[in-house]
């Protein structure tokens, strides 16, 4: 998240090895590896039934053209899967898509649908492609989906959302990738590395139009002694294809985070550089370049990715206030092709690139899902030392990110009832599993490097003390989202959201964090 209004992905990771070197003994659990596919579905086998109806297009003969004339109405096909093959595999849907006069989506989640309805004991979840609106010519889209080993039944969608248009399916194929393969734990004496020698480091995520006096505030009267320092990009029109524009964003900007190192230096407090940007980003609701689509579908913005990592190696070599590189932002790696890497893959070969420059330098890696602790349960450490993990926690949304996106929401309080779910501080612990668990099996290090409540939620004060008293307790580092951002994250703003103002005297939400951060130490160099 970041700049902004922030969103969060839900989608899934999908693994493809291509354009890196890796030893087949570090590869054998960095995931399940696509090699051989199991094709379940080719050329709308199983979906013959439904909206829309077959025609013959030049280059593309047998294609599935739906037309929807109501906003109001939805048109789809669908295939039941067959539960027991699917359970623990990756899912991969290909296709060629092409659309006409696609109507607004009404909400986000609305529009052209290439999605999975996935129904487990614990609830259901519904991953899908996102897809513009407007027209567009014939592409090739892939996408993929995790299937749980607890999932009870799994329907693939396809289709048109509350949305008016057309939309066209052609070369479909749904095909199974190899199971997930959990690495072996680590030895239960393997020591924990923190990349730090400081009882914790609390501190806040902040934003690029941070000031020296507002960094003073921060570590002076907050007593914060980390900051999460993002290299944001804001959203651009098109395809970020062109690296020139983005070496040139980037270089203005590592000009100022020189300037906020050497501030944070001589404050005694450390620094994450925080890649939110990435090259080959895409444009999100948050109104950033984020960590997916074209990021995964095109060699050269990984490649650039690799070389940005190098670049920045190369800068900050021995610089002791930058505790790690954060090496991308919420990663969301679903519509991964086949000629790149996935996250896990990425990661690693990232990871080596700056290993060969600042050997000593700590890396930290959120999982891919968009860096929530759902990401960990289908995600393996990378095999590189002086590695920290990290993760995002903003569970419940439906509470975190009330009246961001959909100002007409009825507001939820905290603790209470929501989605059909009580939420409490037993509650939190339990969304968080998938990290504790793959911390303790690892013997590894967790830094939750966002997480937040809008400051207009209803008890919002309580989630962040029930949230932060977790953390303290399983030792983990954290920084809050965000500090002097957009004023909707603020602690220093009241719970009014049309008040832009912030308040003079502090909210009891500031004060949650304030007792904490009141119990830092700072660096000694």
């Amino acid at each position: 998240m970041g700049y902004g209004q922030p969103s969060k992905s839900v989608w899934t990771h999908h693994l493809v090895l291509k354009r890196v070197t890796i030893c087949a003994a570090s590869l054998m659990f960095m995931g399940s590896v696509a090699l051989a596919q199991e094709i379940l579905s080719k050329d709308f086998d199983g979906f013959r039934e439904g909206a829309g109806k077959f025609v013959e297009i030049s280059r593309h003969s047998h294609t599935l053209e739906m037309t929807n004339g109501s906003t109001n109405e939805s048109v789809s096909r669908t295939l039941s899967l067959p539960i027991e093959k699917v359970r623990g595999r990756r899912l991969l849907i290909e296709a060629d898509v092409w659309a006409d006069q696609v109507s607004q989506k009404p909400k986000p989640w609305n529009g052209i649908k290439m999605m999975a309805h996935i129904r487990m004991p614990a609830g259901e979840d519904w991953p899908q492609r996102d897809f513009p609106v407007g027209s567009f010519d014939w592409q090739h889209v892939s996408t993929g989906f995790q299937i749980p080993e607890d999932a009870t039944e799994v329907t693939l969608v396809l289709g048109m959302e509350k949305v008016t248009g057309t939309v066209r399916f052609s070369q479909l194929t749904v095909s199974l990738g190899a199971k997930f393969v959990q690495a072996p734990a680590a030895p239960r004496e393997q020591p924990l590395f923190k990349g730090h020698d400081l009882p914790r480091l609390r501190g806040a995520m902040v934003s690029t139009a941070m000031t020296e006096e507002d960094l003073n505030d921060f570590t002076e009267n907050w007593n914060g002694n980390l900051i999460r320092w993002q290299l944001v990009r804001p959203n651009v029109s098109g395809p970020d294809s062109d690296f020139s524009l983005y070496d040139q964003w980037l270089n203005g900007l590592l000009a100022k985070t020189d300037q906020v190192v050497a501030w944070a230096g001589k404050r005694h407090i450390k620094v994450v550089l925080d890649l939110h940007s990435p090259p080959g980003g895409q444009s999100s609701m948050g109104g950033y370049m984020s960590a997916q689509g074209p990021l995964f579908a095109n060699p050269q913005a990984q490649a650039h990715f690799i070389e940005v990592w190098r670049k920045m190696a190369n800068r900050y070599k021995g610089n002791n206030t930058i505790w790690g590189f954060d090496l991308v932002n919420e990663p969301v790696d679903n519509e991964t092709a086949s000629d790149c890497m996935n996250w896990q893959v990425l990661a690693l070969a990232a990871g080596k690139a700056i290993r060969e420059i600042d050997p000593e330098r700590t890396l930290i890696i959120e999982p891919p899902d968009g860096g929530g602790p759902d990401g960990f349960s289908y995600f393996n450490p990378v095999p590189l030392d002086r590695v920290v993990y990290s993760f995002h926690m903003y569970e419940p949304h439906r509470f975190t990110h009330q009246g961001v996106f959909q100002h007409d929401e009825s507001a939820v309080s905290y603790p209470g009832e929501i989605g059909g779910v009580l939420w409490n501080r037993d509650a939190l612990n339990t969304a968080m599993k998938p990290a504790i668990d793959f911390a303790a099996r690892y013997r590894v290090h967790l830094y939750v490097g966002e997480f937040s409540a809008v400051r207009w939620a209803p008890g919002a004060e309580n989630y962040l003390s029930d949230l932060t008293s977790l953390f303290e307790e399983h030792g983990w580092d954290w920084s809050y989202h965000a500090f002097r951002e957009w004023d909707g994250w603020s602690l220093e703003h009241g719970a009014d959201m049309n008040d832009h103002k912030p308040l003079a005297t502090p909210t009891a939400r500031f004060d949650v964090l304030e007792k904490l951060w009141k119990e830092n130490q700072k660096t000694s160099d």
